[in-house]
């Protein structure tokens, strides 16, 4: 992975981590700021604005891709590059839960 996506995109915004999260299946925006309204309990809506402004970003860094076409929306879904930030911000969102709960990592 390279730097530049890493400075980009660790660490995530919440509105960026929902989106790349809710893309581990094929979705459209409309369909990820639904899920998330639901994950979270109608506390964090994404504007039209953010969503598709990510969504591009996200295409054009390589993080997710186009998949298909379904109703006149486009469908995506997160890419192996996606996948590794993903998994990187999981990694350490954990680790600042842990922390908050007393808990350290050895060494």
């Amino acid at each position: 992975m390279d730097n530049r996506i890493k400075r980009i995109y660790m660490p995530m915004t919440e509105s960026g981590f929902y989106i790349l999260f809710c893309l581990q299946k094929p979705q459209h925006g409309y369909g990820i700021s639904q899920q998330v309204k639901k994950m979270t309990g109608n506390t964090v809506a994404i504007s039209a604005g953010t969503m598709y402004g990510t969504l591009s970003k996200m295409e054009k860094d390589s993080l997710i891709r186009f998949y298909s076409e379904e109703d006149n929306r486009k469908l995506y879904q997160i890419t192996g590059l996606g996948c590794e930030i993903l998994d990187k911000e999981i990694t350490r969102i954990e680790r600042l839960y842990k922390n908050s709960k007393g808990e350290y990592l050895n060494g």
